[in-house]
């Protein structure tokens, strides 16, 4: 008997030892049973408005179709610029094809106006030398008209490298300076300022 009010004294004092450790427990809960806001975890906190990171916007139809017209007008102007570049490098090798096939024509018709130039040298009459001549000039009008013009030279002129080639050199005679044309050979021709055959020449020397 005494051992049973021992036991309920020793109970008696572990449920009064439980219900004083109550308060400190009831501190850390809310009215509700929940834990206070400042407590919890940042993950478990809401973020502002302000501070909510922003979700990529959808473009719309419109703006789909903006963006592929501008794709489109930047890709044909990359292909007019192109196209406008072929034809201008076109037409350029077009043109200088054309003058290099004429003037390799003319070339090929410069021995006949050397010809009738030896032909007036050696004419004996007054008659023959008149039609020759007429022919030599004739010739040089056509020539002309393809923008083709002798260059001038003659006897007693300095030689100039730039117009005529040297294929003979001979002593100078008496009041000769030397590296003067001596006798002109051969005709020399120019197209449009440019040098298309070299005159031939003896200098003295």
């Amino acid at each position: 008997m005494f051992n049973d009010e021992k036991d309920k004294k020793k109970n008696n004092k572990k449920a009064q030892a439980g219900t004083e450790e109550l308060p400190a427990q009831e501190e850390v809960l809310s009215g509700d049973g929940e834990r206070p806001e400042q407590d919890l975890p940042a993950a478990d906190k809401e973020l502002p408005a302000a501070e909510q990171p922003e979700q990529p916007k959808e473009p719309s139809e419109l703006e789909k179709a903006q963006a592929l017209a501008e794709d489109y007008k930047r890709k044909w102007y990359s292909v007019a610029a192109e196209y406008d570049n072929y034809r201008k490098r076109t037409l350029t090798q077009a043109s200088q094809s054309y003058e290099a096939g004429k003037a390799e024509a003319i070339l090929k018709l410069l021995p006949v106006s050397d010809t009738f130039g030896y032909a007036l040298d050696s004419a004996k009459d007054d008659a023959t030398r008149a039609g020759i001549d007429k022919i030599i000039k004739n010739f040089n009008a056509i020539l002309a008209s393809l923008g083709v013009e002798e260059v001038p030279l003659k006897a007693g002129d300095a030689f100039d490298e730039t117009v005529a080639e040297a294929v003979m050199n001979v002593p100078c005679g008496e009041g000769e300076q030397p590296n003067t044309v001596k006798l002109v050979l051969k005709k020399g021709y120019r197209q449009n300022g440019k040098i298309i055959r070299f005159a031939q020449v003896s200098v003295t020397g």
